[in-house]
């Protein structure tokens, strides 16, 4: 769903069957159930049907993966975001527990799984928006191909992550090995998740996912 074609206030939570078929993903994937077919092939809405992976844009050779430390902030240049982390449990249905709607300006990471940086695929959360306003990761599909996500570590290094794809994944055409497995073996990946497609309003919940993936391509002190 493009900026332009969205309003704040109706209610929008990043809650309910999307955010619960994601984590359905999560749990398979977890245990090692990826052996899925198909892929993120359902279709995109809005700005995000232009994206995915084009095949013009040069992207960057892979860095070599970090030692584990901790993320401490996540900047995304392009959509002016910087937005501290807090490490995220799952709670008593075995989801991932977002930061709270008073914190919409934050993003959570999956404390059980790959730190930012190290070899796997690490997952970092946000809003998409709350009842009255846009949160963190309102306009996360307007990211493209090439652009940059740094992470800020707790042993003094930013991991620099360059974005290799961005998809819309519906309900129906969910993959949760497309989804959290890697794109590529040995590489240190990163994934940015939030809520997208259409609000549907009796279910008060969105119709999709939009999740953008990013892989290891610099670290600076």
């Amino acid at each position: 769903m493009s900026s332009g074609e969205r309003t704040v206030g109706s209610g929008r939570l990043l809650t309910g069957v999307a955010w619960a078929v994601l984590l359905v993903g999560l749990s398979l994937w977890g245990s090692g159930i990826t052996d899925l077919p198909g892929g993120l092939s359902g279709p995109a809405t809005g700005d995000v049907a232009a994206v995915g992976r084009p095949l013009d844009v040069e992207l960057p050779s892979a860095h070599r993966p970090l030692p584990p430390a901790r993320p401490l902030r996540v900047d995304v240049p392009s959509l002016k975001v910087r937005a501290p982390v807090s490490a995220r449990g799952l709670d008593g249905e075995g989801a991932i527990d977002p930061p709270p709607f008073s914190e919409a300006d934050s993003v959570g990471w999956y404390g059980g799984g790959t730190r930012p940086g190290a070899p796997g695929v690490a997952l970092v959360v946000g809003h998409v928006d709350t009842e009255t306003e846009p949160a963190v990761f309102y306009d996360l599909s307007a990211l493209r191909p090439g652009e940059k996500v740094e992470v800020t570590r707790d042993d003094g290094t930013v991991a620099e992550f360059t974005v290799d794809d961005v998809r819309v994944v519906t309900r129906a055409r969910f993959d949760a090995k497309k989804a959290y497995g890697h794109h590529e073996a040995g590489r240190a990946e990163l994934r940015l998740i939030t809520c997208g497609g259409t609000f549907d309003k009796a279910a008060r919940t969105y119709t999709a996912n939009v999740i953008v993936s990013a892989y290891l391509t610099g670290v600076r002190q």
